[in-house]
């Protein structure tokens, strides 16, 4: 029988989701998302807007234990966070999923939330906090510590014992070498590679990547 599952969120990433979702035998009941002009990303499955939405959804649905994940992707991980908080409050239960073709060390951590998408990589001892999203092709090497809401883009590498701050974006293609340590709430600007320690609420772009600015989000 098919697990029920809602997703907050209906962007293109909840598109993605879907499909990982079927894989693993989840069925999608119901979309919400906050922005009342956001278009419904599936024919067959309603939308609604905002926790109102949410609260007539939930009053009306009748089968039994769901499941929930934050289908929000880009630099918005705190936002992810807020979304599982939420689910858990309600009696959501947070789910972790992973594509059928992602490796994935049996040695290494996923908190709660996390997704690992189509044919990427986490490696053995890494440890993924909640909300944490693995790209498609992205790669995260042995010994990596994500902190919460952590999104590591399509085809970004991080190598080896790196460390990333909460809510952090290591953006399309960037390249992290080992052992750095990048903050809290920093975006790594798409096809960077770093090769240096970044501190919190920074942007940082190019190669040799450098600050360019604050973060201010």
């Amino acid at each position: 029988m098919l697990k029920p599952i809602i997703f907050w969120g209906a962007s293109g990433h909840a598109k993605v989701l879907r499909e990982i979702a079927e894989h693993l035998e989840y069925k999608l009941v119901a979309v919400f998302d906050n922005d009342p002009a956001t278009p419904a990303p599936f024919p067959d499955v309603p939308l609604f807007i905002g926790p109102e939405g949410f609260a007539t959804w939930q009053s009306s649905f009748k089968g039994g234990t769901v499941c929930g994940i934050a289908a929000i992707g880009g630099a918005r991980g705190k936002d992810r966070c807020d979304v599982q908080e939420f689910f858990r409050e309600n009696e959501i239960e947070p789910v972790t999923i992973s594509h059928p073709s992602a490796f994935i060390s049996p040695r290494a951590t996923l908190g709660a939330g996390s997704q690992v998408l189509p044919q990427s990589a986490v490696c053995v001892e890494a440890r993924l906090g909640e909300c944490c999203i693995v790209n498609t092709r992205a790669s995260v090497d042995h010994e990596c510590v994500l902190g919460k809401g952590v999104h590591i883009a399509p085809g970004a590498s991080l190598a080896g014992c790196v460390t990333v701050g909460d809510f952090t974006l290591v953006a399309i293609g960037a390249v992290v070498l080992p052992r750095i340590r990048i903050g809290h709430n920093v975006i790594v600007g798409a096809g960077s590679v770093v090769t240096r320690d970044v501190p919190d609420n920074k942007v940082v772009f190019g190669n040799p990547a450098r600050i360019r600015h604050d973060n201010p989000s």
